[in-house]
């Protein structure tokens, strides 16, 4: 009996030493397949938040469009305030990335020129105030009344585009996931900036939203 089973034992021995590199590449395979679900399921909530930037900064690039046209048809603004503006709001639409191109090469140059549309926006606002007949226009309070809360989007979906950035860099950066990103092309991406000098605006600039 105990023959029996010694013999039994070399031959799974022999089986097992066999096969072996069969089963190992069937084990690396499951794994490589199940982290890089993985790391597609990481990879959406980016998409997603980003697409949400997309919209917001869209929103507002539409809008400006309208606020042109209503300061242009102004008598005697000044042109190149406007022309700031408009000149922004081109260079702002023509960055369209995809969220496999958010490196920090390309965040820098879309953050430019998102930057460059609002200071040019918000120079227009403080401009406008030395214009009281056109402030005093239906189309142009419309427009006042939703700055702000364009802004305020803008914002809110450049902190929660941060968020789900974060979880996603630290998984692809952690062994052994590192070497799965590195071989799919999964790359790390670059957050949003906090704007320059933002925390020594002055808190007196009138943008225009008070009546």
């Amino acid at each position: 009996m105990d023959l029996d089973k010694r013999i039994e034992s070399v031959k799974n021995s022999s089986a097992l030493k066999k096969y072996w590199k069969w089963i190992l590449l069937v084990v690396v395979v499951l794994w490589s397949w199940s982290g890089y679900n993985g790391l597609v399921k990481a990879q959406e909530p980016i998409a997603n938040a980003w697409g949400n930037v997309e919209t917001e900064y869209q929103s507002r690039t539409d809008k400006v469009s309208v606020i042109a046209k209503i300061v242009k048809n102004a008598a005697n603004f000044e042109r190149q305030t406007l022309t700031d503006v408009i000149e922004a709001r081109s260079k702002a639409t023509s960055i369209q990335l995809d969220v496999k191109d958010l490196t920090p090469e390309n965040m820098a140059k879309f953050e430019a020129a998102q930057a460059q549309l609002t200071g040019a926006l918000s120079r227009l606002m403080v401009t406008v105030e030395r214009y009281p007949e056109l402030k005093a226009t239906d189309a142009f309070r419309d427009f006042q009344a939703q700055y702000e809360g364009m802004e305020n989007r803008i914002a809110k979906a450049r902190r929660d585009f941060n968020g789900v950035v974060r979880p996603y860099n630290v998984k692809i950066k952690k062994f052994p996931k590192n070497l799965l990103a590195k071989a799919f092309g999964f790359t790390e991406k670059d957050y949003f900036k906090a704007n320059e000098g933002a925390e020594n605006a002055p808190a007196d600039i009138n943008l225009g939203f008070e009546n």
